[in-house]
């Protein structure tokens, strides 16, 4: 075994045994959404003690939960907006989790290449085709309206040749919108203090926008890719 491919396989091994731990510890009920209803004074005292540390270590957990595919980025982006608001919330996501779909796209392109192929070759062949049509505006897409789950995509470009820089931009600006709207809805669950601020008009229109989200984006991008035909 070379060195390189012993640095390869050493890196494998400490992936691994991170997901194994994740998943032996049952480290997920600490990123449930009762978990984090339940801690967030605890949290939010915390923040406004050590604001950069808290700031800090959440991206950092961020990145990782993303980069191996580990379930909860969902709810720790609906943390995010409860505990930094909208704005610093906003930023925080966006590049952790940006960050951490470009480790999960680097590391299947070095190290889990076989196993992806085998695991996802046709959604595969559909990702190829689709940015030998499209380029990076595919991804975009994908990103704006995910047909595959996150992890499959950030997966399945790594095998491809898009450039790790055009990834990254692309990966952040598609996904920006949608980080906008899950960490608002976060933003508005942490003002609840009673049963009545489940039916503030500022939560329902909250949950509305992530409902309608999608399938706005979906309308719109299907008006895009005719307008294109048609040229």
């Amino acid at each position: 075994m070379d060195n390189s491919t012993y640095k390869k396989v050493a890196i494998l091994g400490v992936l691994l045994l991170i997901v194994g731990l994740f998943f032996y510890f049952d480290l997920g009920r600490f990123l449930s959404l009762d978990y984090l209803k339940q801690s967030q004074a605890r949290f939010q005292h915390l923040y406004e003690q050590h604001r950069f540390a808290v700031l800090g270590a959440y991206m950092l957990i961020y990145v990782i939960v993303t980069a191996l595919s580990l379930p909860g980025a969902a709810v720790m982006t609906l943390a995010g907006g409860g505990l930094f608001g909208l704005v610093t919330g906003t930023v925080a996501v966006s590049f952790a989790s940006t960050i951490g779909a470009t480790c999960a796209c680097l590391a299947s392109r070095f190290f889990l290449r076989d196993w992806v192929q085998n695991k996802f070759g046709p959604k595969l062949k559909t990702i190829n085709e689709g940015i030998e049509q499209e380029g990076a505006f595919y991804l975009f897409s994908l990103r704006l309206i995910p047909v595959f789950p996150f992890f499959i995509i950030n997966l399945l470009m790594g095998l491809t040749t898009m450039p790790v820089r055009t990834y990254f931009w692309v990966s952040q600006l598609g996904m920006l919108p949608a980080t906008i709207v899950y960490v608002n809805a976060g933003n508005e669950l942490a003002k609840i203090n009673s049963l009545a601020g489940i039916l503030s008009p500022s939560l329902i229109a909250s949950f509305a926008v992530l409902g309608l989200f999608p399938l706005t984006v979906k309308k719109l991008m299907g008006r895009y890719r005719r307008s294109r035909a048609s040229e």
